[in-house]
């Protein structure tokens, strides 16, 4: 195994935001404007957004809104005041938009059930919102796609064929709808890869709400209760959510379950994650005191799992900057974890963002490197099966270059003593040294117990 020990270490406390740091109405013109230039740098002569409750984050991002129980479509074109369509009761919250637009209804996008009788044609609110023939539009929903999956990927559309329709028949032959979304979400060049500073001091409040509620609940849980009574420990609700709140426990876990009735066992293995907006902490551990309290055939489990998990996810943490390639991270997670044992799944780190997963540069072989101004989330994953299970360790970073930490430290002292005090941590207590443009946002900042029963007992550095 690696240079690896338990430490005697309580789990840091790093402090929680008083106030949620906002964005005004100049961010998003600029994030507007931005988004113009795009448009016309690919050649496209409109756009269209689209979005609903689970898919939001492009449209949240140039407008502020995001619609609830219904679906949105903002139509923009040039010279011409954005038309927001949203549902009956998503109608004042457009109107309230960040930027300027016209909000108007369009009953499909409510709840089944409700009066739609008045409902306009679509394509004359396309036309009428400036939709022309001839024109090439660009649709933004929520994903785009690659060679791998199609021959002309960018005619591969996600968002629902009864608008992809409407808009083609306007356009007609000598016009293009296309998918777009890579404007807003390529890993390096998107829009949204990128943010300002007061995004990053926004998204630090999330990401210290989750991890907060991620060590609450390794405090409390105790043999005896049920999943639902662990979570209740985390005290939720602080913000909209970017994933649903999992946990799961014992000889049936799956990470991504929610909580259950299942009473938690001495020597249950579990797992937990909490996502809020910008940010995301999970862990795994088990329920006992120490490795006599694990199952007989496991109590090797730091040695054989969370030790090497461990020292893959320090390195990671150390090699990580600006400039640095998504492959490096790659060839690190498969340096120490690419073993049928581990099961490695996922990338091992992606961008994050009001989305919990926004995309990634790590993928093996990626040239495509990380720049500043970025939001990325440690998410490496071995599925080792039972009865190891696996181990997590997953927060988020900002990178930040020499200018933007001095805007940080100026404009969100706060923020900025918090990622020092993180930084500070990880090297005294960890034994990880973070290059001066890394800046961990998580209260947890790569604590990992394995035993929750002994949270204070956590995997270090020899």
């Amino acid at each position: 195994m690696p240079s690896i020990k338990l430490v005697d270490a309580k789990l840091p406390e790093f402090g929680v935001p008083k106030t949620r740091p906002e964005l005004d109405s100049s961010v998003y013109a600029q994030r507007f404007a931005a988004l113009s230039r795009a448009r016309r740098a690919a050649g496209l002569d409109a756009l269209i957004v689209y979005s609903d409750r689970e898919h939001s984050a492009n449209l949240s991002y140039i407008t502020g809104f995001d619609p609830r129980f219904e679906e949105a479509l903002l139509v923009i074109v040039p010279d011409t005041t954005p038309t927001l369509l949203a549902g009956p009761e998503n109608l004042g919250r457009a109107a309230a938009s960040m930027i300027n637009v016209e909000a108007r209804l369009y009953p499909p996008f409510g709840l089944l059930g409700q009066d739609r009788s008045k409902t306009p044609s679509l394509e004359e609110v396309l036309r009428n919102a400036g939709i022309r023939p001839n024109h090439r539009v660009g649709v933004l929903g929520w994903k785009y796609f690659g060679p791998y999956e199609a021959a002309k990927p960018e005619s591969w559309l996600e968002t629902p064929s009864y608008i992809v329709d409407v808009l083609r028949r306007i356009v007609g032959a000598d016009g293009r709808v296309v998918n777009a979304n890579a404007l807003m979400m390529h890993p390096v060049t998107g829009l949204r890869a990128v943010n300002e500073i007061v995004q990053i001091a926004q998204f630090e409040f999330g990401a210290v709400a989750c991890s907060e509620a991620v060590k609450a609940l390794i405090r409390s849980v105790k043999p005896g209760m049920t999943g639902y009574d662990a979570a209740q420990t985390m005290r939720l609700g602080v913000l909209p959510h970017s994933c649903h709140t999992m946990f799961s426990s014992g000889e049936n876990l799956v990470g991504l379950n929610s909580p259950s009735n299942t009473v938690l066992k001495a020597g249950d293995p579990m797992t937990t994650a909490v996502g809020y907006l910008g940010g995301l902490s999970s862990r795994m551990g088990w329920l006992a005191e120490d490795e006599s309290g694990l199952p007989e055939g496991v109590r090797d489990y730091v040695e054989r799992l969370a030790g090497p998990y461990f020292a893959c996810v320090a390195e990671w943490y150390e090699t990580i900057g600006i400039g640095v390639t998504g492959g490096e991270l790659d060839a690190i997670a498969r340096k120490h974890l690419d073993t049928p044992f581990f099961n490695l799944v996922l990338n091992p780190g992606h961008l994050i963002h009001l989305d919990e997963w926004m995309n990634t540069q790590v993928y093996p072989g990626s040239r495509e490197p990380f720049v500043s101004h970025q939001m990325v989330q440690v998410d490496i994953i071995p599925a080792a099966g039972p009865p190891y299970y696996g181990a997590n360790i997953e927060d988020g970073i900002a990178l930040l270059d020499k200018a933007g930490r001095d805007q940080l430290k100026a404009e969100f002292p706060d923020v900025w003593a918090r990622t020092e005090a993180r930084r500070a941590f990880m090297a005294d207590v960890l034994g990880i040294r973070l290059k001066p443009e890394v800046l961990p946002m998580s209260n947890l900042a790569a604590a990992m117990p394995p035993f929750w029963q002994s949270p204070d007992r956590i995997v270090a550095r020899a």
